[in-house]
């Protein structure tokens, strides 16, 4: 009996918690025909013991086409559907919170935590005017489940972070020696107390900062 195999066409069809399924699977294990026949296992939605009955010339043609797809320049899309709501991404990122920005910082560098990244970059439209919405006030990243969201989205959303994220933060340095001296006695105080210099403050961001502009092991894979 022969199975019908649905290859996805794009990235849009492929559920952000599939590519975190392969990728753990991918870590342990170098085999190339092995994660070739994982790779059509997860992506196909069959089960193994199908995939050991298709031919060696279609499996490789398939993850060739699979490997494509994970290679193409990803585009910024602001919002996707989810069951029968509209979420988008958070309009102004200069505007989240301090809470936001942990969160992120927090989930956003492992791609087995990147669905909760997600649960904070995008939440269900409340209101929408031509191009323009508005989101829900961010509660916690793990409000709606966020494992589905078609991955094209999540890779958009990615670049469209990091590169933003990149320049403004290339300006906060120039800000801090600037704006640092000028602190009042109380929250020079206030630092003191908490055992931080003002220059040491500022060294320790100048270093730190850096590290939030590199992508965490985007996003493709070699199988």
């Amino acid at each position: 009996m022969k199975a019908t195999i649905l290859v996805p066409e794009t990235l849009s069809e492929i559920p952000l918690e599939q590519y975190q399924k392969f990728l753990k699977i991918s870590e342990n294990n170098k085999d190339s025909l092995f994660l070739q026949q994982k790779m059509i296992e997860i992506f196909c939605n069959i089960e193994l013991k199908q995939v050991l009955n298709i031919k060696y010339n279609s499996i490789k043609e398939i993850t060739e086409h699979l490997n494509s797809l994970f290679e193409q320049k990803p585009t910024f899309i602001s919002t996707f559907k989810k069951g029968d709501r509209d979420f988008g991404f958070i309009p102004k990122l200069d505007d989240m919170t301090f809470g936001e920005y942990v969160d992120i910082d927090t989930t956003l560098k492992e791609w087995e935590t990147m669905d909760k990244a997600m649960g904070v970059l995008f939440r269900p439209v409340i209101i929408k005017q031509n191009k323009k919405y508005l989101i829900e006030e961010y509660e916690s990243y793990d409000k709606y489940d966020m494992q589905k969201m078609p991955l094209d989205v999540v890779f958009g959303a990615l670049v469209f972070f990091w590169n933003l994220n990149k320049e403004l933060l290339n300006h906060i340095p120039i800000y801090l020696k600037k704006e640092l001296p000028n602190l009042t006695s109380q929250q020079k105080q206030t630092l003191q107390e908490d055992g931080i210099g003002i220059q040491a403050f500022t060294d320790f961001l100048q270093e730190t900062l850096p590290t939030l502009t590199k992508l965490p092991n985007y996003p493709y894979t070699n199988a």
